[in-house]
């Protein structure tokens, strides 16, 4: 019987305890629970707060948010972007390079004058024109002369009659420069070169809109992610309030609203700092954005991105690009003009190991010839000419046959670096293919996996209301939920970028744009 007294007093003596410990922590609790967000105050007939709610649902842009989507995103870099008009200047600079060595063969008209008086005698009064002609076939050129040198001492070999001497001849290369010369090589090679250019211009281009699409899905990442922060920050706070009144009217612990409130103020921490995010987003965002006038312009704050399609890529579209990035990526284009411009060069330089044979030969008239009352004998024809022949080879050939095998070097060079840029240019078009594929993959099991976590919440919430669970639990869930969701975007987001690569890896831009 004693034993059994002292048994009932040491329970009673530690429930005692108990509930002091239990009083005591509670007194300490309430000063938290007075913390922003504050508990609601209480009132007669307090309904139980629901703490079942949306399960971060997909989020929809509302009424008054306009979409900015890819497209008029291209519309705006095409036509405006610094980086897209000045890649348009490099075409034009190929062709300024054309324009320069087509005057090589502009016709070109010289006169020199030189007149000596001394001593009340004239030495000589000398004056020569000339007009050449440079004609493209046979390096030949055309001239048309005119020449009146008289006076006491001029040498009898250049001495005309006082009415000049007129003149109409050719001068033909006919060793070294008959098939090709300077002046044609350097034509040739600069219209090659044209080629390079625009290929050139394509590859800026593509650089500038590869960017432009990585940084617009950054945007919508960060969108995406400040959006579904803040519904947890909204979620966070309505289990806050409902918790809150239940403490209240001691329905539920009065810590498992101090837990609830750790999770509001930590998911708001979150949204800060995601603004911020979102706010930078938008700033590197807006630096592809102009205006007709070049002006930078921003992105405004109510645009919205689009919804990512996420429709695969086929292996026929993967074909399409494959054998367009084989045979038209600027790269390459690029390294067959440069090939082009090299064989020009080498077919110039074999030239030059030829002997330099150049032959003249000029019709002579005396200056007056268009008057009737000249003799015949004075005008132009066979017996008045002059003719010469003017030749010259190095017996080494030393520094022509360096130049051509300098040019074949090059040559080579180029045709092995294209060979390789070739293959890795396909493999890396094969390879963010790949990539595509695994984002598809995991983008599928992400859709189930955040389903199956849906459904742990929903069982967590159903738990907690039988009084089987804790808030702990319930934020746990609906925290990784969130992360989950959030991974979903970001792999998304990756997805876009990876396709925006593959069609700039294969030559060409995802979005279609005639500029």
């Amino acid at each position: 019987m004693l034993s059994i007294i002292s048994n009932t007093f040491f329970h009673l003596k530690c429930s005692s305890r108990g509930l002091l410990l239990w009083l005591l922590f509670a007194a300490l609790a309430r000063p938290a629970l007075a913390q922003d967000p504050s508990l609601p105050t209480r009132r007669s007939g307090l309904e139980r707060a629901p703490l079942q709610t949306t399960q971060l649902s997909i989020i929809r842009p509302g009424d008054t948010a306009k979409v900015f989507s890819l497209q008029n995103l291209a519309d705006l870099v095409f036509a405006n972007h610094p980086i897209v008009k000045q890649a348009a200047l490099l075409s034009d600079e190929a062709r300024s390079q054309v324009l320069q060595a087509r005057g090589g063969f502009d016709p070109k008209l010289g006169s020199d004058f030189y007149r000596k008086q001394f001593g009340g005698i004239d030495y000589y009064n000398n004056w020569g024109n000339e007009l050449k002609i440079p004609l493209w076939p046979g390096g030949i050129d055309l001239k048309a002369s005119y020449d009146r040198n008289v006076g006491t001492y001029v040498n009898p070999e250049s001495r005309t009659p006082v009415n000049g001497l007129a003149g109409v001849g050719l001068s033909v290369p006919i060793g070294a420069g008959l098939l090709i010369d300077a002046r044609r090589s350097t034509l040739r090679q600069a219209k090659a070169m044209q080629n390079a250019a625009e290929a050139d211009r394509v590859k800026q281009i593509n650089e500038v809109w590869l960017q432009a699409v990585k940084d617009y899905w950054t945007w919508y990442y960060s969108v995406q992610q400040a959006a579904l922060i803040q519904e947890g920050v909204a979620l966070a706070d309505r289990r806050f309030q409902g918790t809150a009144r239940r403490a209240q009217i001691g329905d539920q612990a009065p810590i498992d609203s101090v837990e609830a409130q750790i999770t509001v103020q930590d998911r708001q921490v979150q949204a800060a700092q995601l603004d911020v995010d979102l706010l930078n987003a938008r700033l590197v965002l807006s630096n592809h954005l102009w205006t007709k006038d070049g002006q930078p312009a921003e992105l405004p704050t109510y645009a919205v991105p689009q919804s990512p399609a996420l429709d695969t890529i086929s292996r026929a579209e993967l074909q399409r690009l494959t054998d367009f990035a084989a045979a038209q990526h600027p790269t390459l284009r690029k390294l067959e003009a440069k090939i082009s411009q090299l064989g020009i060069e080498e077919r110039y330089r074999r030239e030059m190991l030829k002997p330099k044979v150049n032959v003249s030969g000029v019709l002579l008239s005396q200056g007056d010839f268009y008057r009737s009352e000249m003799p015949a004998y004075y005008n132009f024809g066979m017996d008045n000419y002059k003719v010469g022949v003017d030749f010259s080879f190095p017996l080494f050939l030393r520094a022509e046959r360096g130049k051509l095998q300098y040019t074949r070097i090059q040559v080579k060079e180029t045709t092995l670096e294209r060979q390789q840029s070739q293959r890795t240019i396909v493999t890396r078009v094969n390879s963010v293919y790949n990539t595509l594929r695994a984002y598809e993959q995991q983008l599928a099991l992400q859709a189930q996996t955040i389903a199956n976590q849906r459904l742990l919440l929903q069982a967590e919430l159903q738990k907690f209301e039988l009084g089987e669970s804790t808030i702990f639990l319930i934020n746990a869930r609906e925290t990784k939920l969130i992360d989950l969701r959030i991974k979903q975007e970001s792999l998304r987001a990756s997805y876009e970028k990876s396709r925006a690569e593959l069609y700039y890896y294969a030559g060409t831009r995802s979005v279609d744009a005639t500029r």
